[in-house]
């Protein structure tokens, strides 16, 4: 039977940790998370990672390895994933990888290019240029660097804005001569499912789970790190809409308003990234 990997993805909110779980235990398999965010101790109620009783169900990998402060990137992930993987198919010759981090998922799926190491130096000098001249300097730098890659970004996402500078800075060349496109070859067979839902009952269930992590604190979490709230980790949805209502700026109704929002933005951008992916959908509806 050949080494297979069988990734549950979706879009936020739909179940994806729940199926992993029910599967996990069929195949008597430990359960690889794909979730960038979930890695970060400090923040387990905003990134709804899993519970101590599902640590103790299935072994989970990636979960709360990481300090806020960390740096992290897709490239480390690969590596390490791929690293893993070969101690893993000894347990068992099939293997869950559950999450929605979509360059995440990529990453092991279809390998990214080689890149360099970013230096602390040149990672802090591409922050300091979106947080002294915003999005539209980022924008400038970018165009500046790498005309090419400036062409088909998106200019909104100051993530890949900063990553891009970072790549050109450190590489000395433009990061559009640096990306190759090309699948790496695996030697196992791959598999993605993917929950879908009606929107609106994935809408429901977003706003229901926003409402829940509230209940259970996240307000009491976002303030214990809003110290940190200059850190790239905690530059996402959930607590940075929560920081003007911890500084007396908002109400806490605005600010759950605005989560859900931008939870519900981040899944439709999961669903169009999984358009352009070959997989299979699991029909859901759930409420």
């Amino acid at each position: 039977m050949s080494n297979r990997l069988i990734v549950i993805t979706g879009p936020t909110g739909s179940g994806k940790s729940a199926l992993a779980m029910r599967m996990a235990e069929q195949y008597g398999c430990d359960i690889i998370s794909a979730d960038s965010r979930q890695m970060f101790r400090e923040i387990p109620i905003g990134t709804a990672a899993p519970t101590a009783d599902d640590l103790a169900r299935v072994t989970h990998h990636f979960i709360g390895n990481l300090s806020l402060g960390d740096y992290y990137s897709a490239a480390q992930y690969e590596e390490e994933v791929m690293r893993l993987l070969p101690s893993l198919w000894r347990k068992s010759p099939v293997q869950i990888m559950c999450g929605g981090s979509m360059m995440y998922i990529d990453a092991v799926t279809r390998g990214i290019d080689q890149l360099p190491t970013i230096s602390d130096d040149i990672r802090r000098h591409a922050w300091e240029i979106y947080e002294k001249g915003g999005l539209q300097q980022l924008r400038l730098t970018l165009l500046e660097l790498d005309p090419l890659y400036y062409r088909e970004v998106d200019l909104n996402n100051h993530k890949r804005l900063v990553h891009a500078i970072e790549i050109c800075l450190q590489a000395g060349v433009p990061y559009s001569s640096l990306r190759t496109g090309r699948v790496k070859p695996r030697d196992f067979d791959i598999e993605m499912l993917a929950i879908d839902m009606p929107r609106d009952i994935l809408f429901d269930r977003i706003n229901r789970r926003v409402n829940a992590m509230i209940d259970s604190g996240l307000v009491d979490e976002a303030r214990a790190v809003s110290h940190l709230r200059h850190l790239n980790s905690l530059n996402t949805v959930g607590y940075k809409e929560l920081w003007p209502y911890i500084d007396g700026l908002t109400t806490l109704d605005e600010a759950i308003t605005k989560i859900a929002r931008n939870t519900r933005v981040y899944a439709k951008k999961q669903l169009t990234w999984l358009k352009s992916r070959p997989h299979r959908l699991i029909m859901s509806n759930e409420q």
